[in-house]
């Protein structure tokens, strides 16, 4: 089991002018409860089944395996929700690895730099395009957006 901690921020375009390595996603929630969800995501040629608890503060229990990604394409056909697609640009900021996730679809315009900590009070320094902290703020989560689209509220 590992433990997952992060904190969200949405993103300044201007500033951060579209670094790091890209990797284009699609993932679907297969379940989606007040106990856990239940993930299957396509990244590049490479496939994931997530298993994630509740979440405490920023944290909580994260399971992943990889799979098949033939296996990934059918399990997309039984999510609940829409599908979530973005392109996810990986980008070492001092000395820390941020993930700034593109939205597209039904999301597009949605901009969201994560960046995964060991422990809920370690320090980081935040870049001058992470704006505005989302970490608890339940719209952001992914397993959200696919059932109620940044387009919906924004």
């Amino acid at each position: 089991m590992a433990k997952e901690i992060e904190r969200k921020f949405l993103v300044d375009a201007a500033l951060w002018n579209w670094q790091g390595k890209p990797v284009k996603m699609a993932q679907a929630y297969l379940c989606i409860d007040e106990t856990k969800v239940i993930r299957v995501r396509i990244a590049d040629d490479r496939a994931f089944m997530t298993i994630k608890s509740k979440l405490t503060g920023i944290s909580r229990d994260e399971f992943e395996y990889e799979i098949a990604v033939n296996d990934a394409r059918q399990l997309l056909d039984l999510k609940v929700g829409a599908l979530v697609e973005k392109t996810r640009y990986l980008l070492e900021v001092y000395g820390k690895l941020w993930e700034i996730d593109v939205f597209e679809g039904a999301n597009k315009g949605l901009i969201v730099a994560e960046i995964e900590l060991n422990d809920e009070n370690e320090s980081f320094q935040k870049p001058d395009w992470a704006l505005e902290e989302v970490s608890t703020d339940v719209r952001y989560y992914n397993f959200k957006l696919s059932v109620n689209p940044y387009s919906a509220w924004q």
